[in-house]
């Protein structure tokens, strides 16, 4: 077979769904619309909506930040119903590299599946050094305090050698996904109803305390302030294609897979316009460069009682967040093992559980590394521009895939193609040129790793690659 056929071989949807029929690697069929729905809040609202709110509003976009939140989430309502339409379509773990694997072919599904490694790996183990921000401070107030050499990633001349509260959350989750997805679905649920009851105390006290004043001027930075504002919270949003992960483990995907990820990114999306106009509403914008925005906002009205029980939803919320990413990425590695581009030890399943555990170990391991030991605040970009990458491939998958495969049974489908993911790759493209270049770049060099691991693992390794029907059509 030629390097091109070989870059171009495709993967088909009848492949992918005999995969999921196998009982040696199929995954148990447990969850529902309101559990994929429950994962989908879980993944998106945490950090974004406790922490980059004051931030993005302090130094980009002022009281417009209300615009970035509704820029940044077109770009993601119109990416998510292309991940609705794939994921009734194609049921299979992997999410965006299992559906480009579809309509591009080896190579293209090979770096989007590199891609969100890159996601899911930086951001659990940027989620995981927040939560322990916050859990210190928590502890503080009960006057506990950690050795300071054990209080954050390491740093000689701050005399830190790891972030241990970083890692003993990461032990945690990873015991508690590797007792089934039934189990941490339900934990996922309980927590997250915590953090919306979290988020509604908040507004509703909060908004006694608005002044209408603060909102001006209500574009400070002008409108390239609220672009980038956008670009940044972003970040705010990943997480409902984690949803699609889940894929292969939900007991009708065709009907529940669309509810579960449009659902929870309107439902994000609806408090998210609310927590950032009560938030500026209440401080003059200025003052919102803070690492806990929401409870600095209740504090600075005197509110003490509810900044505290903020604090603590925080911690919740922060929590639900590397849950569902932690699982995301262990499904992203079972499904690039079970194509043969990563080794076997990644897609075992265990017999009981009937979970992927080894795999599950594996990316407990590498964020626990990172997570624990260095500092991660210049690689938190890349999490966006990695995201918004996969978010561009899967809405124009969508339309290759519909004149390619037109009599594949859709039981969702995307309306006003290919004009709906037309705007999905305008939008995620704009918010990519919004980003800093250094970003890009340590992007681009993250994908030349992958293209050079591919070549010489995945290429010679790939279950394709022995296939007499695999085809570059």
């Amino acid at each position: 077979m030629s390097w091109k056929n070989q870059l171009l071989r495709k993967k088909s949807v009848t492949q992918m769904l005999e995969h999921v029929d196998k009982n040696e690697s199929s995954l148990k069929k447990s969850l529902g619309a309101f559990d994929l729905t429950m994962l989908g809040i879980g993944a998106i609202m945490g950090t974004g909506i406790f922490v980059l709110t004051g931030v993005a509003a302090a130094l980009h976009a002022g009281p417009a930040l209300v615009l970035s939140f509704v820029i940044a989430a077109l770009a993601c309502v119109f990416a998510a119903l292309c991940y609705a339409e794939f994921a009734s379509t194609v049921p299979v773990s992997g999410s965006a590299y299992t559906y480009s694997y579809a309509a591009f072919g080896e190579f293209v599904a090979w770096m989007i599946g590199w891609d969100l490694i890159l996601e899911y790996g930086v951001a659990c183990a940027a989620v995981a050094s927040g939560w322990s921000g916050y859990a210190q401070g928590l502890l503080a107030g009960f006057n506990i305090h950690l050795p300071h050499a054990l209080t954050s990633a390491f740093d000689a001349s701050k005399g830190t050698i790891t972030d241990l509260p970083a890692v003993l959350i990461i032990v945690i989750i990873t015991a508690l996904l590797m007792k089934g997805t039934r189990e941490s679905a339900s934990l996922n649920t309980i927590m997250v109803l915590i953090k919306l009851t979290v988020v509604v105390l908040f507004l509703v006290v909060g908004v006694m305390y608005v002044k209408p004043e603060n909102w001006s001027p209500f574009m400070p930075f002008g409108f390239a302030g609220v672009a980038t504002g956008a670009a940044t919270v972003f970040f705010a949003f990943i997480g409902f294609d984690a949803v699609s992960s889940a894929a292969e483990e939900v007991r009708n995907p065709q009907r529940d897979m669309p509810i579960g990820i449009i659902s929870s990114l309107l439902v994000c999306t609806i408090l998210y316009i609310a927590v950032s106009l009560t938030l500026t509403g209440i401080v003059p914008y200025k003052l919102l460069n803070v690492k806990n925005p929401v409870a600095f906002a209740l504090s600075y009205v005197n509110q003490d009682w509810v900044a505290g029980f903020i604090s603590l939803g925080a911690i919740v919320g922060i929590t639900t967040v590397l849950l569902v990413m932690m699982y995301g990425q262990a499904r992203m590695f079972f499904a690039m093992s079970r194509d043969g581009l990563l080794p076997e030890v990644f897609s075992h399943v265990h017999p009981r559980t009937q979970v992927p555990q080894k795999s599950t170990l594996v990316v407990a391991a590498l964020v626990a590394t990172f997570g624990g030991l260095l500092p991660l605040s210049s690689l938190a970009q890349l999490t966006n521009i990695g995201t918004l990458f996969a978010f561009i491939l899967v809405s124009i998958g969508l339309v290759v895939l519909r004149r390619t495969h037109p009599q594949l049974p859709r039981a969702f489908r995307v309306p006003f193609v290919p004009f709906v993911p037309l705007l999905s790759v305008l939008f995620c493209g704009y918010l990519v040129f919004n980003l800093p270049l250094l970003t890009k770049f340590g992007f681009l060099g993250w994908l030349s790793v992958g293209a050079i691991v591919y070549f010489l693992y995945g290429r010679k390794h790939s279950r394709l690659a022995t296939k007499d029907d695999s085809s570059p059509t």
